[in-house]
């Protein structure tokens, strides 16, 4: 342990961020004040006694002075070698700053103790041991730095104070580090501080060599990567050149100058170079090769930063409506949302709302209706009237979900999705999109495509969707789809609730007209190689073929009907039968194709109508291709050969044979009250049948149409001509309300029907009636199957009993 000895009186040296250790030897310029003041105290001192100026070297740092200085020998005074006046000072040993004092000079004095820094003779074991620990490791430094000449002093020294504290030459150490090392006395715990210390660095040293090997074989790699493509694409050129290939070629395989020149998103660009990386480390004859450059092609041909700037029809919202009136006659539900879409569109867009949360204004619609009412023509309007491209996607039929998401690229062969594949046909990222026939996707052991949609068509996630062959983001907020659907009841219930319904229920006799006139005639004339004032078919031909030559919610048998009328005429004049130009009015159709194929009931004679006879009723009902007019027939078996009970004939659903049930049921409880004969229902069998018995039929809305059937054969009272019906039936014989009220009215209008009894709640479905048809249909609103009977029975005709049909 170091020990004390008598105090010493000396000038203070500060010396700031600096540290000198004994045994140090360190000039010092005298340009600066404190260094000048305490070599002139000193020199002050020292002719008042015999020896050299002493200086206490004290480290300073941030303004505050070290516990511990350095007892230091001013040796020389003079010239540095700049020129500067500077003065040697050599370190002689450690003293204990005490208190301050006066002295001499404009130098601070204080009082300080010498410290005792001897060590016993001989050294412990464990001193020797820390030497030679120390001794290597100091070698070992500076062989690496290449002092060689340092490495045999350090060798000599022995003395162990000595040995500490000559490690404060090394340039690694910190200033705190340094004063560490001063403020040990002890010359053994210095020796561990000083040894440890290189230790550290050392290890630092080989981390700092590790890293700095790597970084060098890296670049050094990298270098020689570069150099070996350099030479391949040489020889790949010289290759080429033999074999007469053009350059063009070499511009289309270089893949890394085509995804740097394209003008993709950031991750779709990171995920590319990976792509292409992986591409130049792979051999031609590799397959995974081919697989990356039909990836690569596919990307870079995506529009991913391109849109359509919408026309100015969209900003002109009279414009686009007009567009939409003009290529299509009727749907105005369907027309005022796409205006509305529009108008809202051009709203955001002024006031800088285009994107909000990274979505973009794109909309997402189910158009509903039955076949030929213009659900797929209607896409292209829709796109005309926006000034964007249309794509159409079939997925009737479509059983394989990688057909929406695409395939994963480990298959062979593998594509993307339709989704995909349509942005890529439009070449834009705001298409208008009809995903045609949407209700008729299928599911089956390859997944659910139907599924698949649900990210495609839900506005909260399409912003991002994620393709299985792309695997990079896609959005596709900005994209207007349209899907079409012929049965609303087959789009599973979370994908539509996706879409904003919008209905097409069919169009009206004189919408029809307007369509054949101003659509479907010019289309065909030129289809059939004749002139507009070659053929003129009058308004009342139009209207009879739509009448009476068809009978659907569409036109798509109307345009067939108008196209084989065209070609017969066309045939005639190349025959020579016929002279052109030639108006077609009603009285030619029949000789030019035919006779009628749907005759109303109202106008054949009375005699022959079906509800002539008791028994029979005239329901309304709603098929995949809208309304149809639906009869009922019922009869009663003979009590000696018939079997009692219920039968139902007419492939008929469960809702519906439910439905019969209930009309009997409340025919046998109330049917007393009615004055009908209900002892029969008991003891003979009833016989209930639908025509058309090929076609399925289900659904509650024929309930009443049962109970009127049943109620006129008992009671003998035939049902009126004029008069259909529709309406779900309950025990106690209340009249509930049904869906379809639309397309049932347009069909009863097209079958010549004139009275139309219906549910009081449906009441306000009547709104979405065309006026012209409620005009010529008397609507009656019923609560209770007794008001149903009421209006549609015929008169009982006095004296006369009732012939009941008799079930063979």
């Amino acid at each position: 342990m170091a020990s004390t000895s008598s105090p010493l009186t000396l000038p203070v040296l500060p010396l700031d961020d600096e540290v000198v250790l004994p045994g140090m030897v360190v000039p010092l310029d005298l340009n600066d004040t404190d260094v000048r003041a305490a070599v002139e105290a000193a020199q002050a001192a020292a002719r008042s006694e015999t020896g050299k100026p002493q200086v206490l070297l004290v480290p300073r740092i941030d303004g505050t002075y070290a516990n511990t200085g350095v007892l230091g020998t001013v040796e020389q005074v003079g010239r540095l070698a700049d020129g500067d006046p500077g003065a040697l000072i050599r370190g002689r040993g450690r003293v204990r700053i005490g208190a301050g004092t006066t002295g001499p000079g404009a130098a601070l004095w204080v009082e300080g103790t010498r410290l005792d820094e001897s060590v016993p003779d001989p050294l412990p074991g464990s001193v020797t041991e820390l030497v030679k620990e120390y001794k290597a490791l100091a070698t070992a430094w500076l062989r690496k730095r290449g002092a060689w000449q340092i490495v045999d002093r350090v060798q000599a020294i022995d003395d162990v104070s000595a040995l500490a504290d000559n490690s404060g030459y090394s340039p690694f150490l910190t200033t705190e580090q340094k004063v560490e090392l001063l403020e040990t006395a002890d010359p053994v715990a210095r020796l561990k501080v000083a040894a440890q210390q290189l230790r550290d660095h050392l290890a630092e040293q080989d981390v700092a060599e590790t890293i700095a090997k790597d970084v060098q074989e890296g670049v050094d790699k990298q270098q020689r990567e570069f150099l070996l493509r350099r030479q391949l694409e040489a020889v790949r050129k010289e290759l080429r050149e033999l074999n007469g290939d053009s350059a063009e070629g070499e511009e289309s395989d270089d893949y890394r100058t085509r995804v740097d020149n394209a003008d993709l998103p950031e991750k779709v660009r990171e995920a590319a170079l990976k792509e292409v990386e992986k591409l130049e480390r792979s051999s031609d004859q590799s397959p995974e090769g081919s697989w990356i450059r039909t990836w690569l092609d596919t990307v870079l041909e995506l529009p991913w930063n391109e849109r359509t700037d919408d026309s100015s029809s969209e900003r002109d919202i009279q414009g686009a409506r007009a567009i939409l009136d003009a290529e299509h006659a009727g749907l105005e539900d369907v027309k005022e949302r796409i205006t509305e879409y529009l108008a809202v569109r051009k709203r955001r867009m002024e006031r800088g709302l285009g994107i909000v949360g990274g979505r973009r204004g794109g909309a997402v619609l189910a158009l509903v209706g039955p076949p030929g009412v213009g659900k797929t023509s209607l896409g292209e309007s829709v796109a005309h009237a926006m000034g964007r491209k249309f794509v159409r996607v079939a997925l009737g039929g479509v059983r394989d979900e990688a057909e929406i998401r695409g395939h994963r690229r480990t298959y062979v062969g593998a594509l993307p999705g339709r989704i995909v594949r349509a942005i890529k046909e439009a070449g834009s990222m705001n298409p208008v999109v009809l995903l045609d026939e949407i209700d008729k996707v299928g599911s089956d052991f390859r997944g659910d495509p139907a599924a698949a949609l649900l990210e495609v068509l839900d506005p909260a996630q399409n912003h991002t969707f994620r393709d299985h062959y792309l695997e990079v983001e896609l959005d596709l907020s900005d994209v207007v789809f349209l899907a079409t659907a012929n049965v609303l009841e087959a789009i599973p219930e979370a994908l539509l609730d996706r879409m904003e319904l919008v209905r097409l229920d069919g169009y009206t006799e004189d919408e029809k007209i307007v369509i054949a006139r101003d659509h479907l005639l010019p289309r065909q004339l030129e289809r059939a190689g004749l002139q507009a004032d070659e053929v003129v078919i009058d308004d009342g031909a139009l209207r009879r073929l739509a009448g009476e030559y068809t009978r659907e919610a569409g036109v798509r048998n109307l345009e067939r009907s108008v196209a084989r009328l065209l070609r017969k005429v066309a045939a005639q004049h190349e025959l020579g039968e016929r002279e052109l130009p030639f108006t077609v009015t009603d009285e030619e159709l029949r000789a030019l194709i035919g006779r009628p194929h749907h005759v109303p009931e109202s106008a054949q004679d009375p005699a022959e109508r079906r509800t002539a006879v008791p028994g029979v009723a005239t329901g309304l009902a709603v098929t995949g291709a809208g309304g149809d007019v639906l009869y009922v027939e019922a009869s009663l078996a003979d009590p000696e050969t018939g079997a009692a009970g219920l039968t139902l004939t007419g492939q008929l659903g469960d809702v519906m044979k439910e439905s019969a049930q209930i009309a009997l049921s409340f025919l046998r409880s109330r049917g007393a009250e009615l004055e009908l004969p209900v002892g029969d229902l008991k003891d003979r069998g009833v016989h209930i049948h639908f025509p058309a018995g090929a076609v399925p039929k289900d659904g509650p809305s024929a309930g009443v149409t049962m109970t009127t059937a049943l109620a006129s054969l008992l009671s003998g009272r035939p049902v009126r001509t004029d008069v259909a019906m529709t309406g779900e039936v309950s025990l106690t014989g209340r009249v509930l309300p049904i869906g379809g009220m639309k397309q049932k009215l347009l069909a009863a209008h097209r079958a010549g029907i004139t009275t139309v009894i219906v549910p009081k709640r449906n009441e306000a479905d009547l709104d979405d009636v065309p006026a012209e048809v409620l005009e010529k249909l008397d609507v009656h609103a019923v609560t209770d199957v007794r008001q149903v009977l009421e209006l549609a029975l015929s008169p009982a005709t006095n004296g006369a009993s009732p012939e009941v049909p008799v079930a063979a």
